[in-house]
């Protein structure tokens, strides 16, 4: 059984960090590239950012660049996202997911993107 479980969403102030993690299990977490995306309220789902099968090519949104950073580590099967200088409008439900690529350095980098498995997702509410 594929899951996708996310974990580290809150409350947290403007100015603020915080560290999303997501635990995968039920596929070849490897073999697969995984994305951060969110949805706010009254808006589509967006990429955030990506990391390849080895996590040696990353992709961060031109929104969240230089303040969100995105790693995973293959060996405990955990993708993760650190969100610094969060702004309101980054209030949303943040969601993992994974896609399967035979090339090892492809990532998604759209919300288009046909991705395999999602997460449930974690709620990310950032005050002024």
């Amino acid at each position: 059984q594929v899951q996708l479980v996310e974990s580290g969403g809150g409350l947290v102030q403007a100015g603020g960090s915080l560290r999303l993690s997501c635990v995968a299990s039920g596929f070849s977490f490897s073999d697969y590239a995984m994305g951060w995306f969110r949805q706010a309220p009254g808006k589509e789902r967006e990429l955030v950012a990506a990391a390849s099968r080895s996590g040696g090519v990353t992709y961060v949104a031109d929104s969240v660049q230089g303040r969100f950073t995105i790693s995973r580590d293959n060996a405990q099967n955990t993708v993760h996202i650190q969100m610094n200088t969060l702004k309101t409008e980054e209030t949303a439900v943040y969601y993992c997911a994974a896609r399967y690529y035979s090339n090892p350095r492809a990532i998604p980098k759209a919300a288009s993107c046909g991705m395999d498995y999602w997460g449930k997702g974690t709620l990310v509410t950032v005050s002024s």
